[in-house]
């Protein structure tokens, strides 16, 4: 198992995305809404910088930087907070939500009651495939990884 937010957990969420939600997951929905999915991950052009604050060793805010094309995950690796974020859309969220994603807190409630914020992109486009996110969130959330201590 992987250190969260290190480089090698990057590639295991790069696998884990490209591979897309579980059977498991799937069979909780209809089909249509799984088609609709696949329609936007096919075709889906973005990058995500997704900030955990409060990482232990760090004052400031650490980066999974995922970029997609063509139906999968081109690019995905750990930016260091000195490091320059371009990304389509930056968020963020506290060490501790990223744990409870990890614990298997809700996805979807994640994204509503705002536990992970847009920070920076255009928030009319990002939500125009809010739910791609959320199933992709999801799909993060669920990949092994060791978690440290927290600064606080």
């Amino acid at each position: 198992m992987s250190d969260f937010f290190s480089p090698s957990w990057a590639a295991s969420v790069a696998d884990a995305l490209t591979a897309g939600p579980s059977e498991q997951e799937r069979a909780g929905k209809l089909q249509e809404y799984w088609d609709f999915f696949e329609l936007i991950k096919s075709m889906y052009p973005a990058s995500w910088a997704l900030g955990c604050r409060e990482l232990a060793g760090l004052n400031s805010t650490a980066y999974l930087f995922v970029q997609w094309g063509g139906g999968a995950v081109t690019d995905c690796r750990i930016i260091g907070p000195d490091e320059p974020l371009k990304a389509t859309y930056v968020l963020a969220m506290d060490y501790q939500d990223w744990k409870a994603l990890h614990e298997g807190y809700d996805a979807q409630r994640t994204v509503m009651y705002r536990k992970i914020v847009l920070e920076e992109g255009d928030l009319l486009e990002f939500f125009k495939a809010v739910y791609f996110f959320v199933e992709s969130l999801a799909v993060i959330g669920a990949v092994p990884g060791a978690y440290p201590e927290t600064l606080r």
